[in-house]
């Protein structure tokens, strides 16, 4: 039987939401919201269902991007995938935003490196080969000063993501025609390409509960950084 996911991304400025039938792409509602994405989010996702006569039951497993990106963002989609979840008893699927901007570039013969601005002077970056018609990790997800990140690469790599389009005169400057860059659309996260990493993750019975799924910030927020300096002065007081 066709396996019917419902799949959330907000790890981004944009909010997307896309509902698949094994490889076929249902409906999907993509837009960079004026407001919060927790204003926006459960609208998109009724959406998408009403528009092909579904309801929240008819889907097996709930997908959603887990990070790096956004604090805020994340926090949204994630909370949402398990309020979902826990209402229908449906299993979730974590997926990493780096490898579905990858996915987003498909089935290059160029090393893909995804970038997201971190702000701050960072990107979040990931290195990504395809193999078997999926991108693969080639290293860790980092946060990184980009200067630092283009000093470790050697050979032509194709970038995406906003990451690569904040930091392109740099990229270009540090790489010149080493560096090639994906069209600016492939840099927008969309919810279709991510759920096509969830596919094969529910495939293979990678899934989580509820209480398993958290975001993957790589790097604190402000809020714990500012907690974490709070009990050093304590302590030294």
């Amino acid at each position: 039987m066709t396996e019917v996911l419902l799949t959330l991304a907000t790890a981004t400025r944009t909010a997307s939401v896309a509902l698949t039938a094994g490889e076929e792409l249902l409906a999907e509602v993509t837009f960079n919201p004026p407001t919060t994405q927790s204003e926006v989010l459960l609208p998109a996702v009724e959406q998408a269902l009403s528009g092909v006569n579904l309801d929240i039951d008819s889907v097996d497993a709930i997908a959603v991007v887990v990070g790096p990106g956004a604090f805020t963002g994340l926090r949204v989609g994630v909370a949402t995938a398990k309020g979902l979840a826990l209402a229908t008893g449906r299993p979730l699927i974590g997926i990493s935003s780096l490898e579905a901007l990858a996915m987003q570039v498909p089935d290059v013969a160029l090393p893909v490196c995804a970038l997201l601005d971190a702000r701050k002077g960072e990107v979040y970056a990931g290195h990504f080969e395809w193999q078997s018609g999926m991108p693969q990790a080639s290293k860790p997800e980092e946060v990184v000063d980009p200067e630092i990140l283009l000093q470790a690469v050697s050979g032509n790599t194709l970038f995406v993501g906003d990451g690569s389009e904040v930091y392109r005169t740099l990229i270009i400057r540090k790489l010149g025609q080493r560096a090639l860059f994906a069209p600016a659309s492939a840099s927008v996260l969309r919810a279709g390409s991510v759920a096509r990493i969830a596919l094969r993750k529910f495939r293979n019975g990678d899934t989580v509960l509820p209480e398993n799924l958290n975001p993957v910030y790589i790097r604190p927020s402000d809020a714990e950084i500012n907690e974490k300096r709070a009990i050093g002065n304590t302590i030294e007081g």
